[in-house]
Formats: structure tokens, sequence, C-alpha cells
């Protein structure tokens, strides 16, 4: 693709989310979403290539109905209200239409069904876009509505991603499916903290993009698409070898670490008043812990020599100094909890 274009679309898809998330109207706000799926659909089919375009069809599909439920939404809270202001929202129809539909932009079960399709049609570059970028938009209308939203909603979808994220992603072997699988598990843990408290709301954001983004690097600096690639670290690039180990271990929210935070706070505040569904959350991390063991497993073991079958890779110096911020944020950010639990507002 022309470097032009590419520039354009990338530009177009940053002022779609800006867009949606400085606006108070609700038509600006969608205009703002539509603005930000026409830009990725040829950012997601630039490959040429028909699993390609059969990934951005279905994203299109996909985000297109999201956007005539939500514009269905706020059009009925207008007409019983008179409000086209995104805080108005007052209507418990158009409330719960509203939900599912912000649910099924950012693939929550049982809405979740594009997700490892979409993603795994796309070049790894583009899959983390959709996994990290492509989340801001509909989280901020989630927070914008946060008042109005109906809690047992919130939950009982919170539960169910979390619960589907973690045993649909066992049976994969491809890395793009389970960093797929992933995104829906911690969107469900997301969703779970918008019912609590929107600080701790943006501090699961911040540190699902945190670690989705750093791992996506690490799968892109060692083309690592399969889990037999992912054995092939050690030779490719020794020094992401550990790092890629700690990364995966804080995705799957292991202490001291920086993921086991969002679990933490959410648990500490959901378990005095909702202790069942608590048990619930803590045991759903169970399945999704053992698919990215699994995929340190696979990257710290050097897998047999395989020339005829596997495809050969040549030995590369990695650029890890650019991504040491991001790695450092991704492991060692959980001492400064209190700090930040202190410093929101």
């Amino acid at each position: 693709m022309n470097p032009a274009i590419t520039t354009l679309l990338l530009l177009s898809l940053g002022l779609g989310t800006t867009i949606t998330m400085t606006s108070s109207h609700w038509l600006l706000a969608w205009a703002g979403l539509e603005m930000n799926t026409l830009a990725i659909i040829p950012i997601i089919s630039k490959q040429h290539h028909p699993r390609a375009t059969e990934a951005a069809t279905k994203y299109f599909l996909t985000q297109a109905t999201a956007s005539a439920l939500i514009l269905l939404s706020s059009s009925m809270n207008a007409w019983k209200t008179g409000q086209w202001d995104i805080s108005q929202l007052s209507t418990p129809e158009a409330t719960i239409i509203l939900t599912f539909a912000l649910a099924m932009k950012l693939g929550l079960a049982p809405l979740h069904f594009w997700v490892p399709q979409v993603l795994q049609g796309s070049a790894l570059p583009t899959a983390m876009i959709i996994s990290t970028w492509q989340k801001l938009a509909p989280t901020s209308l989630l927070l914008l509505t946060i008042n109005s939203l109906n809690p047992t909603t919130l939950i009982t979808l919170g539960l169910l991603s979390t619960l589907l994220g973690g045993w649909l992603g066992l049976n994969q072997t491809q890395t793009r499916k389970i960093m797929a699988f992933s995104s829906i598990t911690h969107m469900g843990w997301l969703f779970t903290a918008l019912t609590i408290n929107p600080n701790i709301t943006l501090i699961t954001l911040t540190i699902y993009l945190l670690l989705t983004t750093t791992m996506f690097f690490m799968l892109i600096m060692t083309t690592s698409k399969t889990l037999t690639d992912l054995g092939t670290t050690p030779t490719l690039a020794p020094t992401l070898l550990p790092l890629s180990m700690l990364t995966l271990m804080s995705l799957g929210g292991i202490p001291p670490l920086t993921g086991f935070m969002p679990k933490w706070l959410i648990l500490m505040e959901l378990a005095p008043t909702l202790p069942t569904i608590s048990c619930f959350l803590a045991l759903s991390t169970l399945p999704s812990l053992f698919f990215y063991l699994r995929m340190s497993q696979m990257t710290t073991l050097t897998l047999p020599p395989k020339t005829i079958l596997m495809e050969h890779k040549w030995r590369f110096k990695a650029n890890t100094r650019s991504m040491t911020p991001a790695i450092i944020m991704a492991t060692l950010i959980l001492p400064i909890t209190p700090l930040m639990m202190n410093l929101s507002p």
C-alpha cells in the first residue's frame, strides 16, 4: 500500500477515535465510530489474500450492525426524553441496546465470534491495532454513560466473557487467535470493573493496552504466528526470551507482575458484596493462565531441529532498547498501586 494512503488511513483512525472520545452528542460520537470503522477496513484487507478480505468483510458487518444499534438506542432515548446528550441516557430499553452494541464492538461474549476470525485474517500489526486502539472509542462511551448502565447486565456479560475467553483459548495453536481470546477475557474484566469504579476501569484498560501492545511487539519482532514459531525465539532473539516470559505471565495475572493489579483491585472491591461472582471470576483466570504458561513453555524450550518441516529463520539483533519502557511498565508497576489509587480523583 502507498505510504501516503497508509498515513491518511492512520490519521483517519486517530481522528475518528478522538471525535468519539471528545463528543457529547450521540450523532457526533456515531460519526466518529463510523470513521474509525471505514479507516481500518483497507488496512485489514491490504494483504490481497482471501482470508484478509474475509476478515475485513466480517469486521465491517459486525461494526456496522453495532453502530446501527447505537444509532437506534440514541434515537429511542431522544424520542422519549428529547435529549441527544450522551450523559442523559435514561431509557431502560435504550440502555440495554447500547450495552449490547458496545459489547459487540468490544468483542464480549456472546457477541465475540468475529474477534478470533478477524485477528487471524489480519497481519500482526493490524491485529495489534484492532486489539488496542479500536477499544478506546467504545470504552469512552461506556465511561460517559456509566451511571445509566445496568450492573446486572454488565456483570453477566463480563463473567461470561472471562469464562468463555479462557476455555475457548485452550486448544488454540495460532498466536493471533490466542491474543484474540485474551482480549475477550480482559474485556470481561473491564465490564466487571465498570460496575465498581470508573478509576478501576481506567486502570484495567490502561494495563490491558500496555500488556497487549508489548506482547504484540514481541510477536512482530520474532514473526511468531504459531506456537511452533515461539520455539525459535531463543535462537532468533535471546534477549527477548525472559522478557516475553514475564509479559506472558503478567497477562495471566501472576503476582508480583503488573497484570495482577487490575484483578486484585476488582476482586477486592467485589468480594464483600458479591462473593460468589468473585469466586467464579477468580476461577475463570485459570484456563487463561494455562494457555499463557503454555506459550511461555513453548518460548523457553528449544524445539528439536526440523529443517524440512519448519521454515528457516535468520537470527537478528533485536532492538529491545525501544521496548524497554513498555516492558518495564508491563512487569513492574504493581508496587505503585497505592500511589495510583491515591492519585485518582
